[in-house]
Parts: structure tokens; C-alpha cells; sequence
């Protein structure tokens, strides 16, 4: 990639599971980046019934009105590339409609289905074996498995099943293809990272639902004619497959300032993604003990990584807090709970914290149930959240130490995305883990996406 200025942007469309984002970018001179954040909006479920969707029309009209920002500001697009968070998905009929608004990751019908499903700890290694990914309820694959029980006619109506950043592309470019990176989230894999087609068939699904898989760095295809004049645009803008998955263009990121020396990472938003690039997967017995999964990175590496609720806990506090009134901001928030003198802790992986109608009254209900103190203030609150992720990132190093050879152990812990503004929580982290933190960048999912862009086009000759 040549230094000069690029002449036009690319645009980052991120959709986190609490919020989304349209930030330009370009590259200024050498390896810097400029970013633009153009237009924020907020993501939020929707429960109709007894089931707990995502609202994606509205979704793509806030991505839409993005492209529009950037365009009515002067900015010549290069580019756009989409990415989300990981599992959910929608369905397609063959004529293109979109059969339902997608379901939540956190509606209810998956549980239980994994214990169903593997007939027992034998059956379950063995699938890990295959897709290197660790059985979860809110997987693809037991969505899907849920999804056929309770509606068959729709599974059978459905020509394509398209991963989030996929669907949100295909309504752009009408290109139905499924990027790896965040279809190796679905446990439909194989290590390889194909799909798992013998699986598939044993669960009972269509196997026309999983079409082609295209690597990170493809181009897709290029946005609609008719999207284009409705925004005022009058050229062309080709969609790029950056990392469909949030956390593989931010460990995209996290690998173009590593040092070299072999680290970890953790993608700190909602969710903490904690974990390591490594060349090939590791399914040993300690890896599957150890909660461990084996998604595709960006260059077809692996990243090896725990989910891990991570700022979830203290986001449904403060909005809780919010709505009474009683948040004064974050800064107060972290210096009270620096102050606070409890030693409570609590398991943040715990069933109770997947989505309480009270976060307040979960927490101290655990408390009141391992006779702990339980807190009486916010800053109280926000400690306990703070200081139990930070143990449960103890846990996680420990798992990831357990292995990986003595060559790729990591040295340093590199915490990217909004939570590594948590100054507090990195300091935490450092005394938990036992080793040093680097923090930023807090974009790095853009910086990541963005980068990916460029070497696309550059590669393509798509650049003027």
C-alpha cells in the first residue's frame, strides 16, 4: 500500500449487540488511519410473544442513513464492509424476501438443547473434535435445531440462510454468500472451516440453506443501482467481506500493532472475546474443559477464544440506573467503585446474569445466596461487576496457559474496543492475570475493517 493520501473513504458499518456505528476511514500517510465516525444509533431487541428478535429493517435503515451522512458531507466512498456480532442470522426465501425479522441470541427456546442433542460427554467431545467450537445454547446450530422443532413450514419455505453482516450485504448487493469468519461461529463447521455437511444432515436441516462460503478480503458485490440514487450517490460503491464477525477485524487490528512476541487479546464490549491468534486449532480434552472455541481470523489463522460476559453486567446497571435517574456518568461511577469496600464476587458466567429482569436484584439475590455481602450503593455495584470479570479473565489466562505450548503462551494482554477506555478494569486485569495490559485501540474493529477495505482494493485495482 503506497503512503500518499487515499483519494475517498471507507466506510466500517458496525453492528455491536448493543449499538451500531457507519465510521469513514482512510489512510493518511504510512500505517495511520483517520476516522470519521459519521452516525451512531442504537440496536435493541424486541420481545413479540415469546420470542426476542432483532429489528432489521430498522437496522438497515440506520446503515443506510450512514452511507447518506458520508455521502452528504463530500466524501467519496471507496467502499463499504459490514460486520456484527457473531451466531444470529436470517432467513431468505429464493426470491430474495426476508421470511422474519432474526432471532435474538438471547431468546430462550435454545436452552438445553446441547445436552439434548449430544447423547452424551463422548458424543459432545466429539463434535468439538470436528468444528472446534465449543457447544453453546445461543450457537447457529442449536437456533436452527430450535428454529425446525417450532416451525418447520418456515425452514422449508427458506432458500438461504445468511449470516448478520451477510444479510445486511445481500439487501446491498443481493450477493448471498456467507463470510467465514463469522459463519465459523455458527458450529456448523468443520475445522477446516467448511460446512459441516454430514452434521447438517444429521440434525435434520436443508442443506440448500448453507451456500457459498467466501473468505475475508472477497469482494461481494456492489450496492444497488436503486439504493444508490435514493441516497443521492452517482457511482458505483463495491461492498467488501472484511471479518463478517466484530472480534475478527478487531484482532485484525490488535495483530498490525503487535510487537511480534506472542500476546493475548481481549475485545471488550458487551461481550469480552478473550484469547489468542494461533496458525491451526487445538481440540484437546483441555481445550474443550476448558470452554476454549476455535473461530476463523482474518487470513484464515484461528482465533481461539471465550466468550465471556463482559461489560453486559455493568451496561444493564447503569441503565437501570439511567432510568431512575441516579447516574451522574461514568467517571463517578468508576471512582466510587475504585472507593468501594466490599469484597464480594461473583460467577459472571452464572445463569442469573443472561438477561434478569433486574441486574441490581440478580446480583444481590447471588450474593444473599453464597452468604456475601451484598451492595448497598452503585459504586458498590459497579466493583463487584468490575472485579469479578477481572477474576474471570484470571480463569480464562489460566485456561489458555493450560493449552498452548510454552512458545505461544502470551506475554502481555492487549485489551481492545470501548471497555479499554475502563482505565480501572485494565488495572484490575493486569493484577489478576499477573501480566502487563496495553489498551487501544478503541475503535479497532473500524481500524480493522477499514484496513482489510484497503488492501482489498488495492489488491482489486479498485482504487482511482
Amino acid at each position: 500500500m503506497a503512503a500518499d493520501k487515499i483519494n475517498g473513504v471507507c466506510l466500517a458499518i458496525d453492528f455491536g449487540a448493543g449499538s451500531g456505528r457507519v465510521i469513514a476511514g482512510s489512510r493518511c500517510s504510512g500505517q495511520e488511519m483517520e476516522l470519521t465516525e459519521l452516525h451512531r444509533f442504537v440496536n435493541r431487541q424486541v420481545r413479540l410473544g415469546d420470542s426476542l428478535y432483532w429489528d432489521f429493517p430498522a437496522l438497515f435503515s440506520e446503515m443506510l442513513e450512514g452511507i447518506r451522512c458520508a455521502a452528504a458531507r463530500g466524501m467519496h466512498i471507496l467502499s463499504v464492509a459490514i460486520d456484527t456480532w457473531g451466531v444470529d442470522f436470517g432467513l431468505i426465501t429464493l426470491a430474495g424476501r426476508l421470511l422474519s425479522n432474526p432471532l435474538c441470541y438471547r431468546d430462550s427456546h435454545t436452552e438445553g438443547l446441547p445436552e439434548a442433542i449430544w447423547s452424551d460427554a463422548d458424543a459432545l467431545r466429539t463434535h468439538y473434535a470436528e468444528s472446534g467450537i465449543y457447544p453453546l445454547s445461543i450457537n447457529t446450530l442449536y437456533q436452527l435445531v430450535a428454529l425446525n422443532r417450532r416451525e418447520p413450514a418456515m425452514m422449508e419455505a427458506a432458500g438461504k440462510l445468511l449470516f448478520m453482516p451477510d444479510l445486511f450485504a445481500f439487501f446491498l448487493t443481493g450477493s448471498a454468500t456467507c463470510e467465514r469468519t463469522i459463519a465459523s461461529t455458527s458450529e456448523l463447521l468443520t475445522t477446516d472451516g467448511e460446512w459441516n455437511l454430514p452434521l447438517i444432515d444429521r440434525l435434520g436441516l436443508p442443506r440448500h440453506l448453507f451456500g457459498e462460503l467466501v473468505d475475508s478480503g472477497t469482494l461481494k458485490g456492489y450496492i444497488d443501482r436503486n439504493i444508490l440514487r435514493s441516497l443521492g450517490i452517482g457511482y458505483d460503491i463495491p461492498v467488501i467481506a472484511a471479518g463478517g464477525h466484530d472480534t475478527a477485524c478487531a484482532v485484525y487490528a490488535s495483530s498490525a500493532n503487535s510487537t511480534g512476541e506472542p500476546h493475548a487479546f481481549i475485545s471488550s464490549g458487551t461481550w469480552s472475546l478473550f484469547g489468542q491468534e494461533i496458525p491451526s486449532p487445538v481440540t484437546s480434552t483441555e481445550a474443550y474443559s476448558s470452554g476454549y472455541t476455535n473461530e476463523r481470523a482474518v487470513g484464515g489463522t484461528i482465533r481461539i477464544l471465550q466468550n465471556i460476559p463482559g461489560m453486559w453486567i455493568l451496561q444493564q446497571l447503569v441503565k437501570k440506573w439511567t432510568a431512575n435517574g441516579s447516574f451522574t456518568g461514568y467517571d463517578d461511577l468508576i471512582v466510587a467503585a475504585e472507593r468501594a469496600e466490599i469484597d464480594s464476587l461473583i460467577d459472571v458466567d452464572d445463569a442469573s446474569f443472561v438477561n434478569p429482569h433486574d441486574m441490581e436484584e440478580a446480583i444481590s439475590l447471588y450474593c444473599r445466596d453464597h452468604a456475601m455481602t451484598e451492595p448497598a450503593t452503585e459504586g458498590e455495584y459497579a466493583a463487584v461487576a468490575l472485579r469479578s470479570l477481572a477474576l474471570r479473565y484470571h480463569k480464562a489466562i489460566n485456561g489458555l496457559n493450560d493449552i498452548l505450548s510454552p512458545a505461544q503462551r502470551p506475554k502481555a494482554i492487549n485489551i481492545v474496543g470501548g471497555g479499554s477506555r475502563n482505565a480501572y478494569l485494565n488495572r484490575l486485569t493486569a493484577q489478576a492475570t499477573g501480566l502487563p495490559v496495553v489498551a487501544g485501540p478503541v475503535e479497532a474493529t473500524a481500524l480493522g475493517s477499514i484496513a482489510l477495505q484497503i488492501e482489498t482494493l488495492t489488491r482489486l485495482n479498485l482504487i482511482p
